[in-house]
Parts: structure tokens; sequence; C-alpha cells
């Protein structure tokens, strides 16, 4: 079997605002796989300030991926504990080499183009005009649940822009979850508990990044809580069990880049089922390939709540790909052509 790796820089089409500051573009890699006709591709997209991954470390460890490729998946898995971004690239080639062709992973309805993966639409943090006008964009989309991104701007702004929606648009009528990004602290965070309360919010997705406060909040709070960063860099299941045994939260957000890959995603929903904690998968960011294969396996689980999956479009230069969107659900076309890497 050889092996390789190339890298691509992904140039938003637009200024990506988040609670950490504005995205224009992001590096991601592909590392490759040849094994006779057989090729297999994954993607490592690790996300500057939210990964585990080193990422000035990141060529080095695909490099050292390739050279050791013998070694099997099971040695270099284990071996890669510390660079989950890498584990994704490396799981999801080695399911891309056994499939029928690179970019079919999985065989399920999705990936055979007969079901579609029901999706939120982002609004993306911005001034207060820009993100209403999202908002409005993403509801004439035919979207039912929409996350808004909060945090960055005054607080009073976003929860008016909530106000309004709520005026048009009943809970069955509009799902809305926020994502702070861990933006608030002890200080404000009780205060827009409370100005939210009111307001059928489905969730807010990390609020905090202090786990004593999240305990607290996942005990106290009228909003559902959800984590999402706090999930990053616990790779054991006694650690994983621990976590959610402590903080008790209402839904956890499985990011399979951030997380380590499928094996890792899936003792989270274990876990998260077993302790009647709702989930949803959220791609990271990556491009197409990234995002197909994320897809793909999340079409071999019976869903039942929106997932984060409609990130296909951030880019000028992505992947040409089959994955499309209508009306709020992800859909595979198998007969559509992959473009190239």
């Amino acid at each position: 079997m050889n092996a390789s790796f190339s890298s691509h820089i992904l140039e938003f089409n637009f200024k990506a605002g988040t609670s950490r500051g504005v995205m224009t573009e992001r590096k991601t890699w592909y590392l490759q796989l040849q094994d006779g006709k057989q090729t297999g591709i994954g993607e490592c997209a690790p996300l500057a300030g939210l990964s585990r991954d080193n990422l000035d470390e990141i060529e080095g460890k695909l490099q050292w991926v390739c050279d050791n490729i013998d070694l099997g998946f099971a040695k270099l898995y284990d071996d890669l504990a510390d660079f989950p971004a890498v584990r994704m690239a490396l799981e999801t080639a080695f399911i891309s080499l056994r499939g029928s062709t690179p970019h079919t992973l999985f065989v399920n309805p999705f990936s055979k183009g007969k079901a579609g993966i029901p999706i939120n639409g982002l609004v993306w943090m911005s001034d207060a005009k820009e993100m209403e006008k999202q908002m409005a964009k993403k509801i004439k989309e035919g979207y039912k649940c929409v996350k808004m991104k909060i945090g960055a701007i005054d607080i009073g702004e976003e929860i008016a822009i909530i106000e309004r929606i709520r005026e048009t648009y009943e809970p069955w009528d509009l799902e809305i979850r926020l994502d702070a990004n861990g933006a608030f602290d002890r200080s404000n965070i009780f205060d827009v508990i409370d100005e939210l309360s009111d307001l059928e919010i489905h969730s807010i997705e990390q609020p905090v990044n202090d786990r004593q406060l999240l305990k607290e909040l996942c005990a106290e709070s009228p909003v559902p809580i959800a984590l999402d960063e706090s999930l990053i860099g616990i790779n054991g299941k006694e650690e994983k069990e621990a976590l959610i045994n402590d903080i008790l939260p209402d839904y956890i957000v499985i990011k399979p880049t951030l997380v380590g890959g499928f094996r890792a995603a899936e003792d989270w929903i274990e876990l998260a089922e077993k302790n009647g904690i709702g989930w949803w998968v959220t791609s990271a960011l990556e491009s197409n390939i990234g995002l197909n294969a994320i897809a793909q396996w999340l079409g071999n689980y019976p869903l039942r709540i929106y997932q984060g999956l409609g990130t296909g479009k951030l880019y000028n230069n992505n992947i040409e790909s089959p994955l499309n969107i209508r009306k709020g659900k992800l859909y595979y076309r198998p007969t559509d052509q992959w473009g190239s890497i």
C-alpha cells in the first residue's frame, strides 16, 4: 500500500464570523491511500484555536502516517490520540479504500440517493441587520431549524432578532438553536438565559467553557444546554462517561473531525443514548470530502433531530460533489460526478 497527502486552502465566500473571530480561509489536507487499483481518500481538517491537533505538526504527522502506512490501521490509529483530525483522515481513508468508489464509504438510503438528512440552517455572526437578513434567507430556503451564532455583538441586539422572528414563527414552525462557542461567563450567562427563557429556544450550545458553571447551568437553566467544545480532547470511555455524568447536559454536539473520527463519535452517541441525552452531529467546516464522509456515516442512523451538515456551500473553491441541499435536507446524487482534488 502507498500513501500520500496534499493540502488545499479553502476560501470562504463570505466573512465567517464566530466568537473567536472572523475567518476568510482555512487550510485542509487530503490523505490518499493506494492499494492496487483501490483508492482511499480522507480529509484532515483541524480548526485553529479549537482542535486539539497542533497545527504546526500536522504535515509532519501526516508524513509519518504515509511513511508507516504498512503498520496498518489499528496501530496507526492508536498512536494518533493527540491528533484527532489526523485520526479522522486515516479512518475515513481506510473506509474509503474498501468502497466501490473512493467516495462511497457507507451503503445506506442516503448514499444511494433515496433519503435526505434533515439539517439546520446556519446564521453566522455579523451586525444585527445582516444576521436578521441571513435568518430570513434560511427560512425562505425551507429550513425548519435555524442555528444562530451569538456572543460577538451586543446580546440585546441578538435577542431582539429572535423576538422578531418569534412574532411570526411559532416553535412548531421554526426550531431555533443558539451557538455561543463559550462566549459567556458567570458574570452574564444567567441574565442571558433569563432573557431567552420565554422565546422557546430549542437549545443553547456551549454557552460557557467552565465545567463547574456548565454543571450548574444544566441543573438550573430553563433553556436546554448542549455541549460541544467540552467534548474535544476527551478520549477514553471512562473519561467521557465521567464528563457526561458530572454535567448531565440536555444534548451533546458531535464533530467527528474534532473528537477523533467515527469510532470516537460512536462512543459519544452510545453514551448519550444510554443516559437519555439527545445528540446531533456537526461538520467542522470540512470541504465536501469530509462532509460527504460524515453524511454517509450519519446515514446509518435513524435520525430524530436536525443535524449540522449545511456547510458545503461555504467556499468559492470547494471540491465539486454530488451533495446538494433542498428545503432543509442534505441529499446525495450518486449519478453526479466528483471533482478532482
